[in-house]
């Protein structure tokens, strides 16, 4: 077999068996392999950053590695947002990049490019394959990189010699290094602050799975701690049966508020809280004055191993956990859109295992509570910040789970970053709700001009926050790329658009004009 052959075989039986792909001409050896290897399924994106952000989340909801395939440095580049994005939240993916041929390189053709140095500011390793007799081995250290805690980007670099070049054979995946628990000290010190007055549960990670908001809330139960959510979260498991938890807010004032008091903090999956950006007059550290922190497990340990030690310590194991959700849903809103209405929209129509993918920014920043008491479900958070997120991990997810509803909700500025989404999930005829909220602009802009000190914006400052001249018609859009769908434009529609939608398999855009 060639190298690209070696590779495809190995990254099979190493567990990862999605490849989202954009290939060039340097993968073509890549793109034949995957014809004469069964067990990788082939999903083309229209554009990379769906197929990073489809790697992303794939891993969230599966836990394991897809692969991407890029062309070159500028595929990579392509891609880097929504890897920066998976990055921050922590999710595995084995990027595939294609190279010239090594002994091409030195002419400096026009797709040349320093493509290590592309990938090294959002990877965790990097490499470029000397021989196709490595491309095989090589290909296994990656899986094995990606595959560590938390998880981690790696990407191996396909020189198109390497890929062609004869091979030596499969090669076996080492496994992953465990991820490291807590000491003795750390989990007793843990326990001692948490006994204390004011003290605060910090969370984040696969804390907000099921098992980890159960042990949270018997420690909870036990010691009348306060569980407060990380701002930033990969995967919320949540619903009615489960320990519901608010994330931190992204407005620094409000987020005060949820920490105001907390005098002792313990952090288990999550980072201590600090603000999103720096603002003039405002401060960066959100803990209140003379907070003790204490660190449990750090974002990359053992998270629920430190719980279970952390609630054992406690001897919270035998309690019953505080805060269960209760089933619940909200009466179908009428009348004009509001936030709230929106909210309780999704809470009354949202069925059991659905999956959100939330790119709403502003507009979904209090979808919470309405849905705490809808049947079991998860949630997915933007953790790096960078737009264009919500489609392509909506992809991903529904391709990790094809049995469960994907309900994925966009502002319209966010949306055209990478609209090239819908294409693929009408190909892939993947069941996936996406509603896009047409406020026709960049509507979280508007307050941070306020909060950077901007005030009173002239008419060109405004110019660059609207989405007008022309007006997006993501129906039309969403229809060119195969995906049927329809217009609200009040509650008592868009509630049914979302029961028409939820009653049926396969793709279908909402365009909610707000």
């Amino acid at each position: 077999m060639n190298g690209a052959e070696s590779l495809v075989r190995t990254l099979v039986k190493g567990g990862v068996e999605v490849c989202f792909a954009n290939p060039g001409t340097s993968e073509m050896h890549f793109v034949g392999a995957l014809d004469r290897v069964e067990g990788m399924r082939c999903v083309l994106g229209l554009f990379e950053g769906v197929c990073s952000g489809a790697a992303d989340g794939y891993y969230r909801m599966t836990d394991k590695p897809a692969s991407t395939l890029l062309h070159l440095g500028p595929g990579l580049a392509n891609a880097a947002a929504n890897l920066h994005n998976a990055k921050k939240a922590g999710s595995g993916v084995v990027n595939i990049v294609g190279e010239h041929a090594l002994y091409h390189i030195k002419y400096d053709t026009p797709l040349t490019a320093d493509i290590e140095g592309i990938a090294r500011p959002f990877s965790h390793w990097v490499k470029t394959s000397p021989t196709s007799k490595t491309v095989a081995s090589d290909g296994a250290l990656a899986t094995q990189a990606a595959n560590v805690a938390p998880g981690q980007i790696a990407t191996l670099i396909l020189p198109a010699d390497t890929a062609w070049g004869e091979a030596d054979g499969v090669a076996e995946t080492p496994a992953a290094p465990a991820a490291p628990k807590p000491s003795k000290e750390e989990v007793v010190a843990a326990a001692k602050a948490l006994k204390k007055p004011n003290s605060m549960l910090f969370i984040g990670g696969r804390a907000l799975r099921a098992r980890g908001l159960e042990l949270a809330g018997k420690i909870a139960a036990k010691t009348g701690c306060k569980v407060q959510g990380a701002g930033g979260t990969a995967r919320i498991e949540r619903g009615a049966g489960r320990i519901p938890v608010l994330r931190l807010h992204f407005v620094i004032e409000n987020a005060q508020a949820q920490l105001k008091g907390t005098q002792q903090m313990v952090l288990c999956g999550a980072k201590a809280p600090f603000a999103f950006f720096a603002y003039p007059g405002k401060p960066s550290v959100l803990t209140p004055d003379g907070c003790e922190t204490t660190v449990l497990c750090p974002v990359e340990g053992d998270i629920l191993g430190s719980l279970e030690a952390l609630a054992m310590e406690l001897d919270a194991m035998n309690e019953k956990a505080a805060g269960v959700a209760q089933p619940s849903r909200p009466e179908r809103p009428t009348g004009k859109f509001t936030l709230d209405g929106l909210g309780q929209a999704l809470g009354a129509t949202m069925p059991e295992g659905a999956i959100v993918v939330d790119e709403s920014v502003t507009t979904g920043r209090g979808f919470f509570p309405f849905s705490a008491g809808a049947p079991p479900h998860d949630w997915l958070n933007n953790m790096g910040g960078s737009i264009g997120f919500g489609g392509p991990v909506a992809v991903g997810a529904a391709v990790a789970c094809p049995d469960r509803k994907v309900i994925c909700m966009i502002g319209d500025g966010s949306a055209m970053y990478t609209i090239q989404s819908l294409w693929t999930m009408a190909r892939e005829n993947l069941d996936v709700c996406v509603m896009i909220f047409s406020n026709r602009s960049y509507n979280i802009l508007y307050s941070q001009l306020a909060d950077v000190g901007a005030a009173n914006p002239g008419p060109r400052a405004i110019d660059m926050l609207t989405l007008d001249r022309p007006t997006l018609d993501f129906s039309m859009m969403s229809k060119s790329m195969g995906v049927p769908g329809g217009k609200a434009h009040n509650l008592e529609e868009l509630t049914k658009q979302l029961t028409y939608a939820m009653s049926q398999k396969g793709p279908y855009l909402i365009d909610v004009i707000m």
